[in-house]
């Protein structure tokens, strides 16, 4: 990469990277001083050149031209303080350059930071969040498949439709089958409560699993924890009435948060720019009794996307005003069936189920194609002109409209995307039982 006058090079090549990720997050001067914060000039270099996919320190070193023990020294440095992303895998390290969401904002945030200066990044962050009428969650949300999905409570489906509760969709099976289980600080609650308007919520709810709980336990970004206490906060979080939003796919699940309506980023922007596909719903949805129903409202208090309204009453005629619930916002957590005294709150399967990609290869797939970001995916190498010039044709035929309709088949598509799947499983080498 060539040399700049530029003091400010690094970073705006650095966040021009972080525009071309799969989950992309958009330019802003806000980004930048978030950026300045976060990176030195030469750490942004660094992380400005790493590859998007997980890739060998070893190589690394060896395409950058910088001596391993130096690099790795640099990026365990740069992991701890949660800016780039490492695991282990048969005694070998892969590291990545983390999205900003979900990234180095929750790597940043988990815990108490004295190093940094959290009063200002956590108001630069909100500040980016809610920026240009919410432009970073349209971006975010754009396309079908996401990154986050809902669980319901598993205790709020009826005792008779338990079998139809899949492991996938069980927070509980979850913690259960992981490899290793750590918690960590609520990062929303954290800014909220540096720019003033936290809640009462329990602050260290937010879970993570497997390949991902080792690199943060490892990094000393959370803190592990056994299974047993790993329901334990699950209980806690249900007390609360927090929604349990985890990754979005069926295996090797590597987050579950359990969040508040009123400081989760996530809920927040769902009810403010009605992103209500931003966040997928679970396979259950609320219904209502008629007759048991006692018009209290709390159930429309609890809601965590304001899917429940109360029906006015007929006009001249007095009594009760039922609950009446929006299907299509409904995120099917059944957080309102806690609430709601008289038991006319019940969760009843959806007519058609929804499907989480399996692993994250088809998850990350699904998304490139989607949103049009198939090209940096495979040629991401920021070093590499054939890289570059590749990616650039690629691009070019990705927003042609023959290509937007051979994708727009389901046919078609589906079988595109097990191709690519089937190539980034090579690709992946060692590190495919992370994450399948």
């Amino acid at each position: 990469m060539g040399h700049s006058t530029d003091p400010d090079h690094p970073h705006r090549f650095l966040q021009h990277r972080l525009t071309r990720k799969v989950q992309a997050n958009p330019a802003s001067p806000t980004l930048m001083r978030i950026l300045h914060l976060l990176f030195s000039p030469a750490d942004a270099e660094l992380a400005g050149r790493l590859p998007h996919d997980f890739t060998p320190v070893e190589t690394l070193a060896q395409n950058l031209g910088i001596p391993a023990d130096e690099l790795n020294e640099r990026l365990t440095e740069m992991a701890r303080r949660g800016v780039v992303f490492d695991i282990e895998c048969n005694g070998r390290r892969y590291v990545t350059l983390p999205p900003v969401v979900i990234g180095f904002f929750e790597l940043v945030f988990m815990r108490a930071r004295p190093d940094l200066p959290m009063p200002e990044l956590a108001r630069l962050f909100e500040q980016y969040f809610t920026e240009n009428d919410g432009a970073l969650a349209r971006s975010f949300w754009q396309g079908q498949t996401q990154l986050a999905r809902t669980l319901v409570r598993e205790e709020a489906v009826p005792e008779e439709d338990h079998s139809e509760i899949l492991d996938w969709e069980r927070a509980t099976q979850i913690v259960a089958s992981a490899t290793a289980v750590s918690v960590g600080t609520c990062q929303c609650l954290h800014v909220a409560e540096h720019n003033g308007n936290g809640c009462d919520k329990p602050p260290e709810v937010c879970l993570t699993f497997n390949y991902a709980a080792a690199s943060m336990i490892r990094n000393g970004i959370s803190r592990a924890i056994s299974k047993n206490e790993a329901l334990a906060v699950l209980a806690k979080s249900k007390e609360a009435n927090l929604v349990q939003i985890g990754d979005n796919v069926q295996r090797n699940v590597s987050f579950i948060c359990n969040c508040c309506s009123c400081c989760c980023h996530m809920l927040r922007g769902i009810k403010a720019y009605r992103l209500h596909k931003g966040v997928v719903s679970s396979n259950w949805i609320m219904a209502v009794d008629g007759a048991k129903c006692r018009g209290c409202g709390e159930c429309a208090r609890i809601c965590p996307v304001e899917a429940i309204a109360m029906a006015a009453a007929p006009a001249g005629e007095r009594g009760r005003i039922p609950a009446v619930l929006n299907a299509e916002i409904c995120l099917g957590c059944g957080v309102c069936t806690r609430v709601c005294k008289s038991g006319a709150a019940t969760m009843r399967s959806r007519p058609q189920r929804v499907l989480a990609p399996e692993t994250v290869f088809d998850q990350r797939i699904a998304m490139a194609i989607e949103r049009g970001r198939l090209a940096d995916m495979i040629f991401d190498d920021p070093g590499s002109l054939s890289h570059r010039a590749l990616g650039r044709l690629l691009a070019m035929l990705e927003r042609t409209s023959p290509y937007k309709a051979a994708m727009a088949c389901e046919a078609i598509k589906s079988s595109f995307l097990k191709a690519m799947v089937l190539g980034a499983r090579r690709r992946a080498g060692d590190l495919t039982d992370q994450f399948s």
